[in-house]
């Protein structure tokens, strides 16, 4: 049973909350006095990286460069970046919470890291199906 990943067009609404929660962690974590320097760098460098990573693939997209490189499958590359982007959002939240002390920035960037977890678990599951198709054997001679 071979398996098949099917990219359906995701609802813009996910993204774009996405988008805005990944900015407002960032922002938040960057304007408040840190605890932790390793725990917070790695909470920005996962957001920044993850932000840029969606816009690159949206711009992979309007200019339809997927449709040039055929060597790449695109569909495969952008879930498995959703897929280590959000485990990485994710380990970055619990590190980032559980560093915070109470100092409300970095409490409102640990809770909007974990929105954003949450959202990118939406938009894997409403973007991407991965089912198994049944190859049909006619075996009439």
């Amino acid at each position: 049973m071979p398996l098949v990943l099917r990219a359906q067009p995701t609802e813009g609404i996910t993204d774009l909350w996405l988008k805005i929660s990944l900015l407002i962690g960032f922002i938040s974590v960057n304007n408040s006095p840190w605890t932790d320097y390793s725990a917070y760098s790695f909470f920005q460098i996962v957001t920044m990286c993850d932000l840029v990573m969606i816009l690159f693939f949206y711009i992979m997209h309007i200019f339809r460069v997927y449709r040039k490189l055929t060597c790449v499958s695109w569909p495969l590359a952008e879930f498995l970046h959703y897929l280590i982007g959000t485990i990485l959002l994710l380990i970055g939240s619990i590190v980032a919470a559980a560093k915070s002390y109470n100092i409300t920035g970095l409490v409102a960037g640990a809770t909007f890291g974990f929105l954003a977890t949450i959202l990118c678990v939406i938009s894997m599951w409403s973007s991407y199906k991965v089912s198994c198709i049944t190859q049909s054997t006619n075996a009439s001679v």
